[in-house]
């Protein structure tokens, strides 16, 4: 089998998911907007073939290209796990009359009006949601839903500009901070813990399934800098606290009529046990999260993903093993990096439980916190029992701390 895959070796994932198709026998044909030269190490040595395109902006070029390149290379599955890239693998999918998501399947999932919508036709519990493309819409919309409310780009990942707006005098202030942003989904703010729904999905069918909670939920996470984020991966899924986002989970992939891959699904659980929708990707979740249910584990879902898309098997044992939790550390001060301190000392009373440290180095200039989940580095941790992983976790919280100046 020869699969197209698009941006091989961007974001940092990417090149596992490479190296995944190779494992599973196939013959991989790159295309990226770099030079070969230029792919990491993993990337490049996993590809048969490698086409550089100018643009990803200019899609017409890029279909016409790879049709050109079809007439004496045979492609047989085009992939992308980079959420910008979509419609792009779509409409190449659709030139070389290719298995796969189409164009219309795949606007619902980069769209939250429209994935909304197919959900409410489903019957799936969504938040009361409008689109709007000026300041005026969004201020309509608001006055239909009723304050608190979230703002959020329609086709964006993550958290990424979206805010949590309590009144009319709290919008107007937050409007011009959108401005870069063509069209805002605004919607019921739903108080409630957070949850993920991830899968691995081949031929239709649910191969793999996990369920994160985060710590604190995002959008608290995003307003207070002197916080370390967790993303927990739970061991037992059988939880009854867990069954009913499963099973929501399970009808919004039916609904979205999604065969093939990885997908990424955000849901809420309120005080009185209802769960609501939140957003779901075609693609792996971020931050690193996929490298947390390996550990889960200790499988590799970046090669269980290419088994899926090839073979519509996912073959590893799957059986979990561990609660594992990142927590993503934010230096103190700005600027490069001075000290780190505490991880010996956790080391020293936990470390069989620490499986990966990932911090900036001393002299390494400090990230921007707001731009990025991992911010100024990662510790995973994990253990059989949840509520020790927890403790464990909020002890690298408060324990390590870094410094910048």
């Amino acid at each position: 089998m020869n699969v197209l895959m698009l941006a091989p070796g961007y974001p940092a994932e990417m090149p596992y998911f490479t190296r995944g198709l190779q494992r599973v026998g196939a013959s991989v044909i790159g295309l990226a907007d770099q030079s070969e030269s230029a792919l990491p190490a993993v990337a490049l040595s996993s590809l048969s073939a490698y086409l550089q395109v100018d643009s990803y902006s200019n899609e017409d070029a890029i279909v016409d290209q790879v049709k050109q390149s079809a007439r004496h290379m045979r492609i047989d599955r085009v992939e992308s796990q980079w959420e910008p890239l979509m419609l792009l693998a779509a409409r190449i999918r659709e030139a070389l009359g290719l298995p796969g998501m189409t164009v219309a399947e795949t606007v619902p999932f980069r769209d939250k009006e429209r994935m909304k919508q197919v959900l409410d036709q489903a019957g799936i519990r969504t938040p009361h949601h409008y689109s709007a493309t000026t300041a005026s819409g969004v201020i309509e919309a608001a006055g239909k839903i009723g304050y608190p409310i979230i703002v959020k780009p329609i086709a964006g990942a993550g958290s990424a500009d979206t805010h949590r707006v309590g009144s009319r005098e709290e919008l107007d202030r937050i409007l011009p901070q959108l401005r870069h942003v063509t069209e805002v989904s605004v919607e019921e703010f739903i108080e409630a813990d957070e949850f993920t729904y991830d899968t691995v999905c081949g031929r239709g069918r649910i191969l793999y399934q996990n369920v994160c909670m985060y710590r604190p939920r995002p959008l608290i996470a995003r307003q207070q800098e002197w916080i370390s984020p967790q993303t927990v991966a739970l061991r037992d899924l059988s939880d009854p606290g867990l069954q009913a986002g499963i099973r929501m989970g399970h009808e919004v992939i039916r609904a979205m009529n999604y065969r093939d891959g990885f997908t990424h699904m955000e849901w809420h659980r309120k005080a009185d046990g209802e769960v609501v929708f939140g957003e779901i990707g075609a693609r792996p979740p971020g931050a690193r999260t996929v490298d947390l249910m390996n550990f889960v584990s200790d499988i590799d879902l970046f090669t269980g993903w290419a088994e899926a898309v090839c073979h519509g098997t996912l073959s590893q044992d799957l059986s979990r093993k561990y609660n594992c939790a990142s927590i993503f550390k934010r230096a103190v001060g700005q600027g490069r990096i001075q000290r780190i301190e505490g991880m010996g000392r956790l080391m020293a009373e936990f470390g069989p439980h620490i499986v990966n440290v990932d911090l900036l180095p001393v002299g390494a200039p400090r990230r921007n916190w707001l731009q990025t989940l991992t911010s100024d580095g990662m510790v995973v941790v994990r253990h059989p029992d949840l509520e020790t992983t927890l403790h464990i976790a909020d002890r690298v919280g408060t324990d390590l701390q870094m410094y910048a100046g």
